[in-house]
């Protein structure tokens, strides 16, 4: 079971907040540095407590049991990339079988666009969204999804 972690506000605002990182390598405080140069001021966010995802089913289930708790949801874009070089690496998949089973593994695209249609889905306005993945391309698709 996925925990819940809370942040909460100082007690005269009374708000909580439950944010989502989805990343399959980093952890929050990994991106402090970077993000502050995409999202200013907000960077504080990710020194903060966060649940931490590392694939796309794990995502589907965290949002699944919590979507009226999460305020904040951070992606990554490519998921399992260092698992299949580390198979490859290891001796346990050939260079071939280890490039088709990146292939295989979801993106943190594909968790935006089952967000975006679940959201919908349940008639919910979309959480605060930030891309904090390290791939251009992977990050403007993320993006322009929601646009």
């Amino acid at each position: 079971m996925i925990g819940k972690e809370w942040v909460t506000a100082p007690c005269f605002l009374n708000l909580k907040i439950m944010k989502i990182f989805l990343d399959d390598i980093r952890n929050p405080q990994d991106c402090v540095k970077y993000m502050g140069e995409r999202i200013g001021a907000l960077t504080y966010l990710y020194m903060g407590n966060w649940i931490v995802v590392r694939n796309y089913k794990d995502f589907v289930k965290a949002v699944s049991e919590n979507i009226n708790e999460i305020t904040h949801i951070s992606f990554d874009h490519d998921l399992g990339e260092d698992i299949a070089q580390y198979e490859f690496k290891n001796g346990l998949y050939s260079k071939r079988q280890a490039r088709k089973r990146k292939k295989e593994v979801k993106s943190g695209y594909d968790c935006a666009k089952w967000m975006k249609d679940f959201y919908r889905s349940k008639n919910k306005q979309h959480p605060t969204m930030f891309v904090h993945s390290m791939n251009p391309v992977g990050t403007q698709n993320i993006i322009n999804l929601f646009k």
